[in-house]
């Protein structure tokens, strides 16, 4: 049976739905290994454990967005030559991604392992946690090619239409972080390393099955010449892919001039604070899931010159998403207590404190979720199709609005004006690209641009 799947035919609503639903389920799989880590970690270490995780949180997702947001760029070439029927374009796609992956993931490597304790001493990182932020972190960035090297196999997958493979080795490797967690953790008593290293472990299995997947997909068997580097498609790479990154540094950055205000709340806040970010991981990756399903249809349809069903797929796109987005708030809102426990012993010193900086956290979280989903529908529309400006620029509003948030909201109403920075940042995205994308289409409309001459 073929793994691939053509989207350039066939209802989008239902294309859509069928790769978002892997996507999602993926996603939670992948956000399993933090969870994990932070549950198992903060119930069975402590909170100042759990609070050293969450001093690390935006500095590794400055690693982790800007390598899913390239080789999301890249995959975009990838599913473009594959809804063109370029055979030969299409390997070029995928042999030239893998070589800017791994030297990209060498340099990010280097880079980043040797800052690892300036950052955290940047960011004020109390200390009492430094220790154990400080060797999480640093094992994080080492294993950076790993984390490279998934995600790039997965958004191959997933730009041939493959949405199943890349949720099997996930879920797998999700159940594989849980035991190596349990083992290396509580077992054998390693502690924040033995989390750390669990979760490396658990990615580059899931790599191998990628691999093994992409192996059985004839569009996908490339050959020792198309290995040769080909300058005119690393550029078109780059141009898809860096822009993405670069948006995601931005957003992150942000991100770690608010965690550095998060710093000076005390140990106590911080682990509150990182129980709900680690809910907001899983809440968000089913928004980047139906971002991806979008990027991936778009892709397809932009490069068999389908403008009219690029439309109707981001159309069907918002109202699964909104949907989706709307279920997932009330559950929070209505249980969300219960799933903020998983993460701190009832027993623990300053838990009911931490417990209800969580669940105050979650409720406004859950509360701006639609936005959320509305802004990786129409970035990854955008990503889609081949511009890459606007999404770059949403960076930009994602900044303003977390660090205006982060700074300004504290100082009027303390520091739980905190929990509205990511609101603050999904909406001023969201309207900025939604403007964005009906912008494009304009003037699409009024120049009679087709894909071979906006490309």
């Amino acid at each position: 049976m073929s793994r691939e799947t053509n989207m350039t035919v066939g209802r989008p609503t239902k294309l859509i739905l069928g790769l978002a639903v892997p996507l999602i389920l993926t996603n939670v799989g992948q956000q399993l290994y933090t969870v994990a880590d932070a549950s198992i970690v903060g119930r069975g270490v402590g909170v100042e454990a759990l609070a050293a995780l969450g001093a690390t949180d935006w500095l590794y997702w400055l690693v982790l967005w800007t390598v899913q947001a390239m080789t999301q760029g890249f995959s975009v070439l990838v599913s473009q030559t594959f809804g063109s029927n370029d055979k030969k374009g299409l390997r070029k796609a995928i042999t030239m991604s893998v070589l800017l992956c791994a030297a990209v993931g060498i340099l990010l490597t280097v880079v980043f392992v040797s800052s690892a304790g300036w950052l955290l001493h940047l960011l004020d990182t109390p200390e009492n946690i430094y220790d154990g932020a400080h060797i999480y972190l640093t094992m994080m960035y080492a294993g950076t090619l790993i984390t490279m090297a998934y995600n790039m196999a997965a958004a191959i997958l997933r730009a041939l239409g493959d949405g199943k493979s890349p949720l099997i080795a996930m879920f797998t490797a999700g159940c594989l972080n849980i035991v190596l967690d349990l083992l290396f953790v509580i077992r054998f008593g390693w502690g924040i390393p033995g989390a750390a290293a669990a979760t490396l472990l658990a990615q580059l299995f899931a790599f191998a099955y990628c691999v093994i997947a992409l192996r059985k997909i004839p569009a996908a068997s490339v050959e020792k010449p198309d290995w040769q580097p080909d300058s005119s498609v690393i550029r078109r790479l780059c141009h898809l892919g860096l822009p993405l990154a670069l948006q995601h540094f931005v957003i992150v950055i942000s991100g770690i001039i608010m965690q550095a205000v998060i710093n000076t709340c005390g140990f106590v806040f911080l682990a509150g604070f990182t129980a709900t970010n680690k809910l907001h991981g899983l809440m968000d990756c089913s928004a980047s899931a139906f971002g991806y399903a979008a990027s991936t249809y778009t892709g397809q349809n932009w490069g068999a010159n389908r403008l009219d069903r690029v439309r109707m797929g981001v159309r069907s796109t918002l109202v699964l998403a909104l949907s989706f987005s709307a279920l997932l708030a009330a559950g929070m809102i209505l249980f969300g207590r219960h799933v903020v426990a998983l993460f701190i012993s009832a027993d623990a010193a300053n838990a009911a404190e931490a417990l209800s900086v969580a669940y105050d956290y979650l409720v406004v979280m859950s509360t701006f979720l639609l936005s959320a989903y509305v802004l990786h529908t129409y970035r990854s529309a955008l990503q889609g199709m081949g511009f890459t400006t606007a999404p770059m620029l949403s960076g930009l509003t994602e900044f303003a609005g977390r660090v205006g948030a982060s700074l300004l909201l504290t100082k009027v109403i303390g520091e739980r004006g905190l929990f509205y920075t990511d609101a603050a940042a999904w909406t001023f995205a969201a309207v900025f690209l939604a403007a964005s994308y009906y912008i494009q289409l304009l003037i699409i409309r009024k120049k009679g641009l087709t894909y071979q001459n906006t490309k």
